[in-house]
């Protein structure tokens, strides 16, 4: 049914199910997973620097070696899982660099890990999720981790 299937990573608590929803899908349908990390341009474009760095360069060199480990840590358990893997880094906004993603790669199924937040929240807020599942013409997967309130 799916040849490809995507999972963006944001690093989150709310990833973790959303791992195993997307490898044990892949293995389902004997298909290759996409993991995605998308270096959010508005973190480090209003970070105002320091005089040890250049303009950006610092902050956004660590949020990609941050995505990297990410998705390089998810493709590992894909592999484990004996499933074929492709990791991407990509800078911008992330729902339009993952519904960028999507066309490019030829998507079949997105798989995005969600955390389940109270309604007030996600009024104030929303989420890329809520975005990329709103606006893809494919289909899409939102799996939800609870999140403890008292933390958020």
């Amino acid at each position: 049914m799916y040849d490809r299937l995507l999972l963006p990573t944001d690093m989150s608590a709310g990833i973790d199910r959303g791992i195993e929803h997307a490898i044990d899908a892949a293995q389902r349908y004997d298909a290759e997973l996409h993991v995605l990390y998308v270096v959010d341009a508005d973190a480090y474009s209003s970070y105002p620097g320091d005089e040890y760095v250049h303009e950006f360069e610092g902050l956004e060199r660590a949020l990609e070696r941050s995505g990297r480990d990410a998705v390089d840590d998810i493709a590992q358990q894909a592999i484990e899982a004996d499933v074929s893997t492709v990791t991407e880094i990509r800078h911008g906004v992330p729902h339009e660099e993952i519904l960028a993603y999507v066309d490019d790669a030829d998507i079949g199924l997105t798989v995005l890990g969600s955390k389940n937040r109270s309604g007030e929240y996600r009024r104030l807020l929303g989420s890329v999720a809520e975005r990329v599942a709103r606006l893809s013409e494919q289909p899409v997967t939102i799996v939800k981790t609870p999140v403890d309130t008292e933390r958020v």
